[in-house]
Order: C-alpha cells, then sequence, then structure tokens
C-alpha cells in the first residue's frame, strides 16, 4: 500500500513539475534568442553545437512570493520581491561573513577598517555597474542608508551618520564604539540603486536636516508614502535579475545579467525560483525539478527524498522555534507558569516529531545558539542554568504553589478559577513549525492545560503576532549571528515593538516588559542590556553582559525555545554539482546566516552538471 501511495505521489510531482516547466525569457541575459530549455531540437534540422542544444544553464531553486500586484520592487518594505536569502545575488551587501574562519568574503565593497573607534570606513568595489547602467558609487551606500533610517532599521540605533569619502569610500559614524556595528553596516543591509531610491533618500536627508526625527508626523507622513511606493522593475547590481515578465503564480526566472561585476564567477545562465511553501515544494523536489531548498520538511518527506537517492545537507540555523507568550493575558505572565510549561513540554520529543534528525532540543535555554554558548559563557553561568528536563511533578507542584488547581476533569484552573483552554497559531505552511505546534498543543492538553492549534497563512501569521492578537504562538527564537546580541534583539525586540523594537510602535506585540525583577540577577533592564552587549570593543566585558543576560532569560523564559533547527535541505545532483562535503567549513555559514548556497554560487563552486 505505501508502495503505491509514494508511485502516486511521484506521478503527481512529474505532472505538477510540467505542467511547471519554465518558461523561455522574452530575452535573455545578453539580449539573444533562444529556445526553452526543454524544448527539443527539430530531428530534420542539421545538428546544433552541443552548449546551444541544450539551452541555457540553469539552477532551480525554491522561495515563496507573491505574485504582482501584492508582489512588488520595492525591496525595501512588505512583499518587495527580495526573495530573502538569494537577494544577495540581486542586491549584494557590501560583504558575507565566513563563520569558519571569521573572515569577510568582498561583495560590493572591497575591503574595510577601522579609521579609530568610532569610525569604520568601506571601501567599495569599483568599476561595478548597476543593470540599467549606472555606475556603482559611495552614493548608492548613502541613499540606502538614508531610506533604512526612515524605515527606523536597527543599525541606526548604533550609527550617526554616513558619510562619502570619495566616490569609492564611505565612513561609518559609530554612537560609540561597537563590535557588531560591523555586521549591521558591512552585511545585513543591502544596497540599492540611487537610480530607483535616491530621490526618496534626498527626501528623508530633508527631513534630517530640518531636526525631524521618526516621531515627528512628517517623518511618518514621507515612511507610509514611501511604503505604497511601486518601481516598475528591479535596477540590481548582481549577478541575477528578475524577469519580470516571467512571474507566474508557479515560478519566476532570474536572468544572468552580463555587465555584473559577479557575471564571470557564477556559473548558471539563469536561476529559476519556484514559488510555494513544504506543500508545493515537496512533490518538485521528489521530481528532482528542484536543485535546492531551505523549507522544513517533517521527517517522513525527509525519508522519501534519502529514498529516492537526495542528498540532505544539514547545517546548522543557531535558531529554532519557540512558544511565544501573549503577556497581556493572564497568567502568562507569571514567570512560575511560564517555568512550569518549560517542564511540560518534552523538547527532545518536539524536535524529533517536527523535523527529525535537524529537531535538536534547546539544552540551555539562553536564548541563544547551543553552539555558541561555550564561546560566550563562563562555566560557572553554564553550571546555573536550568535546562528544564521534562519533569511533570515539578510542573503540577509549581502550578500548585500558584494556588492554581484542577476541575473535576482534571483541567487546570489559574488562581481565579478560570479554566485553562488556550488558542495556539503557527503558521500553517511550515510543515515544521505546524507540527511543532501540534505536538505542543498535545503535550498542553494531556498535562490539564487546553491548548487548540489553528493554522495560519505564514505571510499572515506574523502581522497577527505583531498586532498582539494571539494568546499562544509559534515564531522564532535566537539568530543567525555569531554574537549573542542578535540572539537576544530577536527575543526581546522583533515581536515587542512597543517596548522599544524596530517598525511599528503601534504593534504592540507579544507585551513582554523588558524590565524585570530576577531571582538570579536582580532587577535587570533587558533592552540596555542588550544594546550593551554589543557596545564597545572589550569582548571580555561584553561576555559579562551576555552571561547576565543568559541567566535571566534563562529564569524568565519570555518564551519557551523549543528546539534547534538543523537544515535537512535536498539537494539533487541532476542540473547542478559541486556540492562541498558535508566537513567542509562553508557549511558553518548554515542555510540563512551568510547563506552557504551563495557563497557556492558566487565563487563559482556550483558549476552545471556537463
Amino acid at each position: 500500500m505505501r508502495k503505491l501511495w509514494f508511485v502516486a505521489v511521484l506521478i503527481f510531482a512529474l505532472l505538477l513539475s510540467a505542467c511547471a516547466a519554465p518558461a523561455a525569457p522574452s530575452a535573455p541575459a545578453g539580449g539573444e534568442e533562444a529556445a526553452p530549455a526543454q524544448e527539443a531540437a527539430p530531428a530534420a534540422e542539421e545538428a546544433a553545437p552541443a552548449e546551444e542544444a541544450m539551452g541555457p544553464s540553469e539552477m532551480h531553486i525554491a522561495w515563496p512570493y507573491q505574485v504582482p500586484p501584492t508582489g512588488h520592487f520595492n525591496t525595501f518594505v512588505t512583499n518587495g520581491l527580495s526573495l530573502s536569502i538569494y537577494q544577495h545575488l540581486m542586491e549584494p551587501p557590501l560583504f558575507m561573513y565566513m563563520w569558519a574562519d571569521e573572515s569577510w568574503l568582498p561583495m560590493a565593497g572591497e575591503s574595510w577598517e577601522w579609521v579609530d573607534d568610532t569610525t569604520l570606513r568601506a571601501h567599495l568595489r569599483q568599476g561595478a555597474v548597476w543593470s540599467d547602467g549606472s555606475p556603482f558609487t559611495s552614493q548608492d551606500v548613502l541613499d540606502t542608508f538614508a531610506i533604512e533610517r526612515l524605515m527606523n532599521r536597527a543599525v541606526w540605533r548604533f550609527i550617526t551618520d554616513v558619510q562619502a569619502v570619495d566616490d569609492y569610500t564611505v565612513d561609518f559614524i559609530l554612537k560609540e564604539p561597537s563590535t557588531t556595528v560591523p555586521r549591521r553596516v558591512l552585511r545585513e543591509t543591502f544596497i540599492r540603486a540611487s537610480s530607483t531610491y535616491g530621490e526618496w533618500a534626498d527626501k528623508v536627508r530633508a527631513l534630517v536636516d530640518q531636526g525631524l526625527t521618526p516621531e515627528d508626523d512628517e517623518w511618518k507622513a514621507l515612511r507610509q508614502e514611501f511604503s505604497e511606493f511601486r518601481p516598475d522593475d528591479m535596477v540590481v547590481l548582481g549577478a541575477y535579475k528578475i524577469d519580470k515578465d516571467s512571474i507566474t503564480e508557479s515560478q519566476m526566472i532570474l536572468n544572468k545579467v552580463e555587465t555584473s561585476f559577479q557575471a564571470d564567477s557564477v556559473k548558471f545562465d539563469r536561476l529559476v525560483n519556484f514559488n510555494g511553501e513544504t506543500p508545493t515544494i515537496t512533490p518538485l523536489v521528489l521530481a528532482k525539478e528542484i536543485d535546492y531548498a531551505t523549507h522544513g520538511f517533517p521527517p517522513a518527506t525527509e525519508r522519501q527524498f534519502i529514498e529516492e537517492g537526495i542528498r540532505i545537507i544539514r547545517a546548522p540555523l543557531y535558531s529554532g522555534p519557540a512558544l511565544y507568550f501573549n503577556h497581556k493575558i493572564h497568567p502568562f505572565e507569571v514567570k512560575e507558569f511560564r517555568q512550569a510549561l518549560a517542564y511540560v513540554i518534552d523538547r527532545a520529543e518536539n524536535g524529533t516529531i517536527s523535523l527529525g534528525d535537524s529537531g535538536r532540543r534547546h539544552v540551555y535555554m539562553t536564548g541563544f545558539s547551543d553552539n555558541l554558548a561555550p564561546l560566550w559563557l563562563s562555566e560557572e553561568t553554564m553550571n546555573k542554568l536550568n535546562t528544564y528536563d521534562p519533569n511533570l511533578e515539578k510542573a503540577e507542584q509549581m502550578l500548585m504553589d500558584l494556588g492554581f488547581s484542577r476541575d473535576d476533569d482534571g483541567v487546570w484552573k489559574d488562581d481565579t478559577g478560570k479554566r485553562m483552554e488556550f488558542e495556539l497559531i503557527a503558521p500553517a505552511e511550515y510543515a515544521d513549525w505546524s507540527a511543532a505546534a501540534e505536538n505542543v498543543a498535545e503535550q498542553l492538553t494531556n498535562f490539564g492545560i487546553k491548548v487548540s492549534f489553528r493554522g495560519v497563512n505564514f505571510q499572515q501569521h506574523p502581522v497577527e503576532v505583531n498586532n498582539g492578537n494571539f494568546e499562544l504562538a509559534i515564531r522564532q527564537w535566537g539568530a543567525g549571528n555569531p554574537h549573542p546580541h542578535f540572539a537576544y534583539n530577536t527575543a526581546l525586540r522583533t515581536f515587542n515593538q512597543q517596548l522599544g523594537g524596530e517598525g511599528n510602535p503601534d504593534q504592540p506585540g507579544m507585551y513582554f516588559n523588558l524590565k524585570q525583577k530576577t531571582d538570579v540577577v536582580g532587577e535587570v533592564d533587558l533592552g540596555e542590556l542588550t544594546d550593551a552587549a554589543g557596545l564597545g570593543n572589550d569582548i571580555e566585558k561584553q561576555k559579562e553582559i551576555v552571561n547576565t543576560l543568559a541567566l535571566a532569560y534563562n529564569e524568565l523564559l519570555p518564551q519557551i525555545p523549543l528546539w534547534e533547527r538543523y537544515g535537512n535541505n535536498p539537494a539533487p545532483d541532476v542540473r547542478v554539482t559541486g556540492w562541498p562535503a558535508d566537513d567542509d567549513p562553508v557549511y558553518k555559514n548554515g542555510p540563512y546566516a551568510d547563506p552557504f548556497v551563495v557563497v557556492l554560487l558566487v565563487t563559482g563552486r556550483l558549476e552545471p552538471v556537463k
């Protein structure tokens, strides 16, 4: 029966892939007309040269997107067609960070240095041009950071100005010394074209010259106006550009830009990006129509991949899913209640059910990756950390100590006598997060706290959490960054904007107060500590602050980290070759943090199968 089911799935996949076969671009990069990649040459005609007969070399990737007009080319705002990790190949940052040896891979930049403790100087790539023919200069960098300022991005909490020294040199002026600013300005900011955004940047500078700030009505009005700006196309500096005429519900084509500085390095004529989350992408991977995907595939699906001879790349993400609380709802604001739930949930079981070998229990419960904990935490701190091993008896006693009790049905009532029944939401299309949510709901319900799971569209889910329209939710803990400061920024600010984070202050998120009293480190302002953890040049001092944050987080559990995700990324060897061995240092970069697939593409290590 299982074999019949598998054959049916495979047949469906083949039919689907046939329907979604890549259409030829109207004008491939270079301007020459070309036949579709899968079109056979007429038998009666003289055989064409091998390269021409094969058509353009392609790598098939997968990332979800919204079709225009919802999807658009303003990549600063929601629904921009940046394609996330693949934005590096279109609007590259200045550098990418290489985790294995702590080096910087040049992208739009060539080198950087400290002029003094508060001046970071970046030297830009000379001779590079945008896809519209305009030269790449320091003005593009200045304009990019002006828009970042308009949008209230976190980088502007750490810098005061961006100045052009000359056409190919830019100085970033820091508010105070910081070891985290290099990543924010060199790696996390994607550079956009002045030819598209320069006019808006000028408007931002005019507001700044008037002494206005993000709190002023004029600033808010410009931000709203810019959020509605829709460029006709994307002007790119990198190796690939979206063919806007190729965009359909199922796929889009990214053509190689022959004038790009990366054109000689990348080996594929085009990338074909398939649209969809895990349910849509799975049959295409089984049919080997996709060469690489980063989706969270469930264990049963992964086993099918392996049975089909598809290689799985398992690199660390340095993050994972967490159980988020709306702290405005009683008793979620009570830390002992959250601690009790941590004792109830078997996180190892949750990880295995959700993602098999790629879902590994978060042990130290610090809010940042267990892979990084030994590098930042003292032995004394690590010995103090509560690992919250499953202990239902302890959880029962903790709830009773809070004045909670069970009713005749065994369901827990809080200290006001209200039955504890809650809804847990997660992105419906994220198979791993949905499985985690279902398992959490089951474990808590079995313990007597009734939790129902509801899937929400993956694009709507963060909106609901941002707006505080939830009771329990699954969102991310940790960050793909070697400095814990970024993980704490994720945990404490990303969905807690009312209390000092980026974005719209009218979106309260999880309502968690950053000023807390703890047993282990006393009174703390977690927001101030998070910022301080990334300031200065003294790593040892930063480690002291990180140790304080780790102990405070471990006690307070603003959210409960469930497990640390490792990629289970399928990479069939059909159109693409050159994937390194599993122990190659490039995989320290992870699938999303300085994504290794981008490194392998821009350095030419991935090549078409001959």
